[in-house]
């Protein structure tokens, strides 16, 4: 059986198209839901048909940003600093780097660059759900103690708990 990682944004529009694909609410109504147009619906029905829920995954999904710099940029930003302005924070870093030599970053990208190289980088907080694309039935999710109490649920559970999980799998038949 093979695990698809899918935003809750995909699991909606996964849902939405299998209720329009099984006749439970009609194309204007699922234009207004997803907030698309009537090819685009019908483009997302095509391809669900076709490869299912597999073809609703971002493809851009694990591939770097067209905005990101090059890695030689970005190791000569880190030779000049490492070399430079080692014992800086990024703020005053960041502004020898413009002054000195010419570099326009942001303290933001400067730090995620210097501080948080790329190799080390870990996925976004909240860990995506899950779908099998055999049953569509399969869902997890995790979340932090600080995200259980935004979102609302059990107070309790989620104050003193570090961490908890919820998970939906389909029965066995």
């Amino acid at each position: 059986m093979t695990v698809l990682t899918m935003s809750a944004a995909e699991i909606t529009r996964f849902d939405t198209l299998m209720r329009l694909d099984r006749g439970e609410i009609p194309i204007p109504d699922a234009m207004e839901l997803r907030g698309l147009q009537r090819r685009q619906i019908y483009r997302l029905l095509g391809r669900l048909r076709q490869e299912g829920a597999a073809g609703l995954v971002s493809r851009k999904r694990g591939r770097p940003s067209n905005r990101r710099y090059s890695d030689a940029f970005r190791a000569e930003v880190v030779a000049l600093v490492r070399e430079n302005y080692a014992d800086f924070g990024p703020t005053l870093a960041r502004e020898y780097l413009a002054e000195r030599h010419g570099l326009g970053l942001s303290c933001e990208t400067l730090r995620q660059i210097i501080w948080k190289p790329a190799s080390e980088k870990t996925a976004q907080p909240g860990a995506p759900a899950l779908i099998s694309p055999a049953t569509g039935a399969t869902v997890a999710a995790s979340w932090c103690r600080s995200t259980a109490q935004s979102i609302g649920g059990s107070r309790t559970a989620a104050h003193n708990a570090r961490c908890w999980c919820s998970s939906t799998t389909p029965r066995a038949s």
